[in-house]
Protein backbone atom coordinates (compact mmCIF):
# COMPACT_ATOMS: atom_id res chain seq x y z
CA UNK A 1 0.00 0.00 0.00
CA UNK A 2 1.36 3.43 -0.96
CA UNK A 3 2.51 5.59 1.94
CA UNK A 4 0.21 8.42 0.79
CA UNK A 5 -2.84 6.15 1.13
CA UNK A 6 -1.73 4.88 4.53
CA UNK A 7 -1.10 8.42 5.75
CA UNK A 8 -4.56 9.50 4.54
CA UNK A 9 -6.09 6.59 6.46
CA UNK A 10 -4.22 7.74 9.59
CA UNK A 11 -5.54 11.27 9.03
CA UNK A 12 -9.15 10.05 8.85
CA UNK A 13 -8.69 7.68 11.78
CA UNK A 14 -7.22 10.32 14.06
CA UNK A 15 -9.91 12.78 13.05
CA UNK A 16 -12.51 10.23 14.15
CA UNK A 17 -10.71 9.50 17.42
CA UNK A 18 -10.54 13.17 18.43
CA UNK A 19 -13.94 14.16 17.13
CA UNK A 20 -15.66 11.10 18.58
CA UNK A 21 -13.78 10.87 21.87
CA UNK A 22 -13.43 14.54 22.71
CA UNK A 23 -16.85 15.22 21.19
CA UNK A 24 -18.47 12.84 23.66
CA UNK A 25 -16.76 14.70 26.50
CA UNK A 26 -17.68 18.18 25.28
CA UNK A 27 -21.17 17.56 23.89
CA UNK A 28 -22.58 14.62 25.81
CA UNK A 29 -20.77 14.01 29.12
CA UNK A 30 -22.92 16.36 31.18
CA UNK A 31 -25.89 16.82 28.89
CA UNK A 32 -28.97 17.54 31.05
CA UNK A 33 -30.61 14.40 32.41
CA UNK A 34 -29.07 12.00 29.87
CA UNK A 35 -25.38 12.84 30.20
CA UNK A 36 -23.07 9.90 29.50
CA UNK A 37 -20.55 10.78 32.23
CA UNK A 38 -17.00 9.47 32.65
CA UNK A 39 -17.96 5.90 31.75
CA UNK A 40 -19.59 7.03 28.52
CA UNK A 41 -16.62 9.16 27.50
CA UNK A 42 -14.21 6.31 28.19
CA UNK A 43 -16.35 3.98 26.13
CA UNK A 44 -16.57 6.51 23.31
CA UNK A 45 -12.78 6.68 23.02
CA UNK A 46 -12.61 2.89 22.99
CA UNK A 47 -15.33 2.65 20.33
CA UNK A 48 -13.65 5.18 18.06
CA UNK A 49 -10.47 3.10 18.10
CA UNK A 50 -12.27 -0.23 17.73
CA UNK A 51 -14.31 0.98 14.75
CA UNK A 52 -11.29 2.50 13.04
CA UNK A 53 -9.19 -0.60 13.68
CA UNK A 54 -11.67 -2.57 11.60
CA UNK A 55 -12.08 0.24 9.04
CA UNK A 56 -8.44 1.13 8.37
CA UNK A 57 -6.36 -1.48 10.19
CA UNK A 58 -5.81 -3.34 6.93
CA UNK A 59 -4.70 -0.12 5.25
CA UNK A 60 -2.38 1.63 7.71
CA UNK A 61 -2.35 -0.53 10.82
CA UNK A 62 -4.60 2.06 12.54
CA UNK A 63 -1.96 3.69 14.74
CA UNK A 64 -3.84 7.04 14.88
CA UNK A 65 -1.40 8.05 17.61
CA UNK A 66 2.24 9.21 17.30
CA UNK A 67 3.15 7.35 20.49
CA UNK A 68 1.81 4.11 19.04
CA UNK A 69 3.84 4.64 15.88
CA UNK A 70 6.98 5.21 17.95
CA UNK A 71 6.27 2.19 20.16
CA UNK A 72 5.80 -0.04 17.11
CA UNK A 73 8.97 1.38 15.60
CA UNK A 74 10.99 0.56 18.72
CA UNK A 75 9.34 -2.88 18.79
CA UNK A 76 10.48 -3.43 15.19
CA UNK A 77 6.94 -3.59 13.87
CA UNK A 78 7.07 -0.32 11.85
CA UNK A 79 9.70 1.21 9.51
CA UNK A 80 11.41 4.44 10.57
CA UNK A 81 11.11 5.91 7.08
CA UNK A 82 7.32 6.03 7.39
CA UNK A 83 7.22 7.69 10.81
CA UNK A 84 7.24 11.39 9.72
CA UNK A 85 4.32 10.92 7.29
CA UNK A 86 2.29 9.06 9.90
CA UNK A 87 2.90 11.65 12.63
CA UNK A 88 2.09 14.59 10.36
CA UNK A 89 -1.13 12.91 9.22
CA UNK A 90 -2.13 12.03 12.78
CA UNK A 91 -1.57 15.54 14.12
CA UNK A 92 -3.40 17.11 11.17
CA UNK A 93 -6.33 14.74 11.66
CA UNK A 94 -6.42 15.54 15.37
CA UNK A 95 -6.50 19.27 14.70
CA UNK A 96 -9.29 18.91 12.14
CA UNK A 97 -11.29 16.74 14.55
CA UNK A 98 -10.97 19.37 17.27
CA UNK A 99 -11.80 22.10 14.78
CA UNK A 100 -15.05 20.47 13.68
CA UNK A 101 -15.93 19.83 17.32
CA UNK A 102 -15.30 23.50 18.12
CA UNK A 103 -17.59 24.60 15.27
CA UNK A 104 -20.39 22.41 16.60
CA UNK A 105 -19.88 23.17 20.30
CA UNK A 106 -19.71 26.93 19.71
CA UNK A 107 -23.21 26.79 18.22
CA UNK A 108 -24.66 26.48 21.72
CA UNK A 109 -25.40 29.74 23.56
CA UNK A 110 -23.00 30.33 26.42
CA UNK A 111 -20.26 28.08 25.04
CA UNK A 112 -16.75 29.09 26.10
CA UNK A 113 -13.31 27.68 25.40
CA UNK A 114 -12.62 28.18 29.11
CA UNK A 115 -14.15 24.72 29.48
CA UNK A 116 -11.05 23.37 27.78
CA UNK A 117 -12.60 21.55 24.79
CA UNK A 118 -11.48 18.28 26.45
CA UNK A 119 -7.86 19.44 26.56
CA UNK A 120 -5.38 17.52 28.67
CA UNK A 121 -3.85 19.20 31.70
CA UNK A 122 -2.38 18.91 35.16
CA UNK A 123 -2.43 21.00 38.34
CA UNK A 124 -5.34 23.42 38.25
CA UNK A 125 -6.23 22.13 34.78
CA UNK A 126 -6.48 18.50 35.88
CA UNK A 127 -10.14 17.39 36.26
CA UNK A 128 -9.29 16.10 39.73
CA UNK A 129 -6.61 18.67 40.59
CA UNK A 130 -3.74 16.17 40.26
CA UNK A 131 -0.15 17.41 40.27
CA UNK A 132 2.30 17.40 37.36
CA UNK A 133 4.10 14.43 38.95
CA UNK A 134 0.87 12.46 39.18
CA UNK A 135 0.09 13.33 35.57
CA UNK A 136 3.54 12.27 34.44
CA UNK A 137 3.34 8.91 36.20
CA UNK A 138 -0.21 8.24 34.99
CA UNK A 139 0.54 9.08 31.36
CA UNK A 140 3.72 6.98 31.39
CA UNK A 141 2.19 3.89 32.98
CA UNK A 142 -1.05 4.02 31.00
CA UNK A 143 0.73 4.55 27.67
CA UNK A 144 3.14 1.72 28.50
CA UNK A 145 0.25 -0.63 29.23
CA UNK A 146 -1.67 0.51 26.16
CA UNK A 147 1.29 -0.29 23.90
CA UNK A 148 1.87 -3.56 25.73
CA UNK A 149 -1.74 -4.52 24.91
CA UNK A 150 -1.31 -3.47 21.27
CA UNK A 151 1.93 -5.41 20.84
CA UNK A 152 0.45 -8.49 22.48
CA UNK A 153 -2.89 -8.40 20.68
CA UNK A 154 -1.20 -7.99 17.29
CA UNK A 155 1.47 -10.62 17.93
CA UNK A 156 1.37 -13.20 15.14
CA UNK A 157 0.87 -15.89 17.80
CA UNK A 158 -2.21 -14.19 19.29
CA UNK A 159 -5.76 -15.26 18.29
CA UNK A 160 -6.47 -13.69 14.91
CA UNK A 161 -9.22 -11.18 14.28
CA UNK A 162 -9.73 -10.11 17.88
CA UNK A 163 -7.01 -7.46 18.22
CA UNK A 164 -9.33 -4.46 17.62
CA UNK A 165 -11.60 -5.62 20.44
CA UNK A 166 -8.77 -6.03 22.93
CA UNK A 167 -7.19 -2.74 21.94
CA UNK A 168 -10.48 -0.82 21.98
CA UNK A 169 -11.35 -2.19 25.41
CA UNK A 170 -7.80 -1.40 26.55
CA UNK A 171 -8.26 2.23 25.55
CA UNK A 172 -11.60 2.29 27.37
CA UNK A 173 -10.02 0.93 30.54
CA UNK A 174 -7.13 3.37 30.63
CA UNK A 175 -9.58 6.24 30.14
CA UNK A 176 -11.58 5.04 33.13
CA UNK A 177 -8.37 5.26 35.15
CA UNK A 178 -6.84 8.41 33.70
CA UNK A 179 -9.64 10.85 32.90
CA UNK A 180 -9.75 12.23 36.48
CA UNK A 181 -5.98 12.80 36.40
CA UNK A 182 -5.31 14.49 33.03
CA UNK A 183 -8.45 13.96 30.93
CA UNK A 184 -6.18 11.20 29.62
CA UNK A 185 -3.98 11.63 26.61
CA UNK A 186 -1.62 8.69 25.87
CA UNK A 187 -1.76 10.27 22.41
CA UNK A 188 0.09 13.45 21.39
CA UNK A 189 -2.18 14.03 18.38
CA UNK A 190 -5.30 13.82 20.55
CA UNK A 191 -3.76 16.36 22.94
CA UNK A 192 -2.60 18.72 20.21
CA UNK A 193 -5.99 19.07 18.50
CA UNK A 194 -7.93 20.71 21.35
CA UNK A 195 -4.85 22.58 22.61
CA UNK A 196 -4.51 24.43 19.30
CA UNK A 197 -7.96 25.98 19.79
CA UNK A 198 -7.81 26.51 23.55
CA UNK A 199 -4.29 28.01 23.43
CA UNK A 200 -2.77 29.50 26.60
CA UNK A 201 -2.44 26.93 29.38
CA UNK A 202 -3.31 24.01 27.09
CA UNK A 203 -0.38 24.78 24.79
CA UNK A 204 1.99 25.49 27.68
CA UNK A 205 1.25 22.06 29.21
CA UNK A 206 1.24 20.21 25.88
CA UNK A 207 4.90 19.19 26.22
CA UNK A 208 4.03 16.59 28.87
CA UNK A 209 1.46 14.97 26.59
CA UNK A 210 4.04 14.60 23.84
CA UNK A 211 7.12 13.59 25.81
CA UNK A 212 5.67 11.18 28.37
CA UNK A 213 3.41 9.08 26.09
CA UNK A 214 6.23 8.70 23.56
CA UNK A 215 8.66 7.58 26.27
CA UNK A 216 6.09 5.18 27.74
CA UNK A 217 5.38 3.70 24.31
CA UNK A 218 9.08 3.36 23.51
CA UNK A 219 9.72 1.51 26.78
CA UNK A 220 6.86 -0.88 25.98
CA UNK A 221 8.45 -1.42 22.57
CA UNK A 222 11.59 -2.57 24.36
CA UNK A 223 9.96 -4.61 27.12
CA UNK A 224 7.30 -6.58 25.23
CA UNK A 225 9.65 -8.30 22.75
CA UNK A 226 11.84 -9.45 25.64
CA UNK A 227 8.91 -10.94 27.51
CA UNK A 228 7.45 -12.47 24.35
CA UNK A 229 10.76 -13.93 23.23
CA UNK A 230 11.06 -11.75 20.14
CA UNK A 231 14.25 -9.94 21.14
Amino acid sequence: MALSRRALAEFVGTFWLVFGGCGSAVLAAAFPEVGIGLLGVALAFGLTLLTMAYAIGHISGCHINPAVSVGLLVGKRFPAKDLPAYVIAQVAGGILGAGVLYLIASGKPGFSLSGGLASNGYGEHSPGGYSMTAALVAEFVLTFMFLFIILGATDRRAPQGFAPIAIGLGLTLIHLIGIPVTNLSVNPARSTGPAVFVGGWALSQLWLFWVVPIVGAAVAGIVYPRIAGEA
